[in-house]
């Protein structure tokens, strides 16, 4: 069997959990499209497979890659990233408690934490992640049990110091959650820096190719591995064999697709900063975002998503996401393909009329690996003449 111990990103990437088929000695791993597995005598049995709800060897081979990925101990895959989000919220928290998140996190995660948690008791506090002291100040001693971290942020790009967020939630005993969706663990590994848990929409970039829903967590800790397991398996949310194989084969090409997605998205970001229709792009590339030097330190690289502020204000941003070509219009993100989307009534439409609500001046790009030649053109056709 194959270890990553020592080995490099991207040659995890195709390696972890990934061994040839000792069958048939096939190079990629079959999909096991089974929901249940003949038993060696009651109770006895292979490879400890029961019933594909509670574990299955293609979702294991996903969770196996997913754990050495992000350097943790525990991966756990689910149906998708709201799914996995829900697991882990219901095997921490209690009614009562209390979650410090963010005052720019995706507005479905607001939304389960704030409206479906929210019914049962748990209470919730947006902050400026930015603003450490700010964060401090939101903590409830003994009340609160997560700080919820995403950074780059959804959507408009602000970076948090993970290390600074750790030392406090671990001051407070407070357990520090990073989405690390934007970046994806090829340019920043939040567990490195000491937080306790990991969360992916692996529809994201991990996936890559817009054609599986998906969800993953990465878990250092024993018993919150063992509690959020349990969640996984009493409940249900799991990934189906083909979704996990999917994202299996998507991530092999993470690497090299991070780098063509942040280098394209660099120029794109220096192209439109300079665009006189333009009031303000959000992308921690350019210098003159206010979390550059902190995304340097923190991240390899800074990703393929931005967002832009048109001057002309809504109207504007509108008249922009529809003269698309390349760009699609669509909500998601990560994938190969271009995507545009106008967040105030499309992935944000839920947080209207809260602290989290985007500005409708806002549009948010998905930059994709094509032809950097090709996406300029379309963004230049697309801008107002004046």
């Amino acid at each position: 069997m194959s270890t990553t111990e020592n080995q490099k990103f991207s040659t995890i990437a195709i390696h972890a959990g990934q061994e040839f088929d000792p069958t048939t000695g096939a190079v990629i791993p079959p999909i096991y499209q089974t929901s249940t597995y003949v038993q060696d005598g009651i109770g006895n049995l292979r490879g400890g497979y029961e019933y594909s709800r509670g574990g299955n060897p293609t979702r294991t081979s996903l969770e196996t890659m997913l754990a050495a990925l992000e350097g943790g101990k525990h991966g756990l895959s689910f149906a998708s990233g709201l799914a996995a989000e829900d697991s882990l919220l219901r095997a921490i928290l209690v009614p009562g408690d209390h979650v410090v998140l963010g005052n720019d996190v995706y507005g479905g995660t607001h939304r389960l934490i704030n409206r479906v948690h929210g019914a049962w008791g748990v209470r919730n506090t947006t902050v400026e992640m930015s603003d450490l002291a700010a964060v401090e100040a939101a903590i409830l001693p003994g009340e609160t049990k997560i700080l919820w971290v995403e950074t780059p942020s959804n959507p408009l790009m602000k970076i948090s110091d993970i290390a600074g967020l750790v030392e406090i939630g671990h001051r407070h005993g407070v357990i520090v959650v990073v989405d690390n969706t934007f970046a994806s663990p090829a340019l920043q590994q939040p567990l490195s820096l000491g937080a306790d848990v990991i969360v992916h929409s692996t529809t994201k970039y991990l996936g890559g190719h817009s054609d599986v829903i998906g969800g993953g967590l990465v878990i250092n800790d024993d018993e919150l591995a063992e509690k959020t397991a349990f969640i996984q398996f009493a409940a249900g949310p799991v990934s189906a064999p083909l979704d996990a194989w999917l994202t299996v084969r998507g991530i092999k090409t993470l690497a090299v697709r991070m780098e063509r997605h942040s280098s394209n998205a660099l120029t794109i970001a220096r192209f439109l900063d300079s665009h006189p229709a333009i009031e303000t792009v959000y992308y921690p590339g350019l210098e003159s975002h206010p979390g550059h030097e902190l995304a340097k330190a923190q991240m390899s690289a800074f990703g393929g998503m931005l967002s832009v502020a048109f001057s002309g204000g809504e109207t504007a941003a509108r008249r922009f996401a529809e003269s698309m070509h390349l760009f699609q219009l669509a909500e998601s993100l990560g994938g190969v393909e271009s995507l545009v989307n106008y967040p105030s009534e499309m992935t944000h439409a839920s947080v209207r009329g809260t602290e989290l609500e985007v500005a409708t001046n806002i549009v948010r790009l998905s930059v994709g690996i094509e032809d950097i030649d090709d996406l300029l053109a379309d963004l230049d056709q697309a801008l107002p003449t004046s």
